[in-house]
């Protein structure tokens, strides 16, 4: 009886400890969704004052010089694994950030992480056309209805008599949301071999470097820091210590103690806390078009995944 009394403690003891790092999981993961919320805002706030190459550069740059004392002891990848590394850096940094930049010069902040929440329809989109997975009816409903909002909110301007530009920076922000599913598609095939610094820290480097000839360029045709003011240095220490080092920490640490299919929930976060700041900061309108596209963007991702039946919060009373 003593024995199983104490096998009875030790099991509750390691219950309470994995329940407090299931918790602090979830915490770690809404701080860094509501850095990535606040981050089309305050982007856009800072693409006012410094061009969007120089930003980009010196975000994933200074990102990457931090993350390096977390990589340099798992250090090496593998000969065949640097196409797929190479193909995500481009995918996920290169095209997600230039395209992400451009639409945010455009387009309204908030539109960026709605548009950006439908990357699941598109993973079920693409899994159909390229990878020829059985088409379901119930996804083929979802992909319809999630595309459906994603073209609203595209569309809206046309409604709204607004400025055309604003068209082509949310077809911006799709091409954005595209470079991510790119790099989840080709992460997929090395991120178990690898720890999540040595991963960051390679596609860091690879996306700086991409970035560097535009970067060239901006500082000797536009030599941005000779009027950088406060928009400008927020964007650059918000994009290199919370945006990028900070927040994709806590993601690579918190889901290694978070069922895969459950971290996705957490990107619903991003808009909320993105039209909090973009409204005040910027004078930014939730119109009735942008309430219905993201309804039908969540919509989407719910009928075809049925993955929306929980907000975040929650899971801190389970």
């Amino acid at each position: 009886m003593l024995y199983d009394f104490s096998k009875t403690v030790q099991t509750k003891t390691m219950q309470k400890i994995l329940s407090k790092s299931h918790n602090r999981a979830i915490l770690a993961l809404i701080v860094a969704n509501s850095i990535w919320g606040a981050a089309s805002p305050i982007f856009k706030l800072a693409l006012e004052n410094i061009p969007p190459f120089t930003l980009a550069f010196f975000r994933f740059f200074g990102a990457m010089a931090i993350i390096f004392p977390f990589a340099v002891n798992d250090f090496w990848i593998r000969k065949k694994d640097w196409p797929n590394l190479i193909f995500l850096s481009l995918c996920g940094i290169t095209v997600n950030i230039t395209f992400f930049f451009w639409g945010l010069q455009e387009a309204p902040a908030i539109n960026a992480p709605i548009i950006a929440s439908s990357g699941p329809v598109f993973i079920y989109l693409f899994a159909v056309l390229f990878l020829k997975e059985k088409l379901h009816p119930k996804v083929l409903s979802g992909i319809m209805v999630g595309l459906t909002g994603v073209l609203a909110i595209v569309l809206q301007p046309v409604f709204t008599h607004e400025p055309d530009g604003r068209i082509l920076g949310n077809i911006f922000f799709v091409i954005a949301t595209l470079g991510t599913v790119g790099y989840v598609i080709f992460s997929k095939k090395i991120v178990k071999y690898y720890n999540a610094a040595t991963l960051t820290f390679w596609s860091f480097l690879i996306g700086s470097l991409t970035f560097l000839p535009m970067f060239i360029w901006e500082m000797r045709n536009l030599h941005p820091f000779y009027t950088i003011d406060y928009r400008g240095w927020i964007g650059l220490a918000f994009g290199i210590f919370l945006s990028s080092a900070l927040a994709y920490f806590l993601y690579e640490w918190s889901i290694k103690s978070l069922l895969a299919q459950d971290v996705g929930i957490f990107t619903y976060i991003d808009p909320v806390v993105a039209a909090i700041i973009a409204v005040p900061l910027l004078g930014e309108v939730i119109t009735p078009i942008y309430l219905l596209g993201s309804f039908l963007v969540f919509a989407g991702i719910y009928v075809a995944g049925g993955r929306l039946h929980w907000h975040p919060i929650h899971w801190l009373k389970r």
